[in-house]
């Protein structure tokens, strides 16, 4: 029973930075869209474990990264300058990571052969193709609003065209 306590603590914890940090939200894009389409570049299962394990190091770093900035604004009011570099550092550490997965994605994913081969399977299965193109367009008020930013601009709508 403690385990699923615990379990359940760990996703209110993810599911409050996916909230409350866009970065957070964008990670969670890239991670999603590089997953769905790694199989059209053959990966061998130690690319494919890499790829988990960089979109996994870029948001546990996003994670830490919250953590100490909720931390920082909880315990100090006002300015601090040691406040300040703890957020740059924490910040600094995702940039890293950031950088370093694009240069994984770039390193996996940068085959021509594999992405003109990829753009005519999709070409071919349009149902697959409109799929993924509303998942694009999905993915880009949940960046740029969030779970409950959507949720409210959805209430308004509604509440503003009469419905309850």
């Amino acid at each position: 029973m403690r385990f699923l306590k615990s379990l359940k603590y760990a996703l209110r914890g993810i599911l409050y930075c996916i909230n409350n940090e866009r970065n957070m939200r964008f990670h969670t894009v890239a991670a999603f869209f590089s997953i769905v389409m790694s199989p059209f570049f053959d990966l061998t299962r130690g690319e494919f474990g890499l790829l988990l394990l960089t979109c996994g190091v870029v948001m546990g770093a996003e994670l830490f990264n919250t953590v100490a900035e909720d931390l920082c604004d909880a315990l100090i009011e006002g300015f601090s300058q040691s406040v300040r570099a703890v957020k740059d550092l924490a910040s600094g550490a995702v940039l890293v990571t950031a950088i370093f997965a694009a240069g994984v994605g770039v390193a996996l994913f940068w085959r021509p052969d594999c992405i003109v081969n990829g753009w005519f399977w999709l070409v071919a299965h349009p149902v697959v193709l409109v799929l993924l193109l509303c998942a694009a367009a999905a993915a880009v008020p949940y960046v740029v609003w969030g779970p409950p930013g959507i949720r409210d601009r959805l209430a308004r709508l509604r509440h503003k065209n009469g419905r309850s």
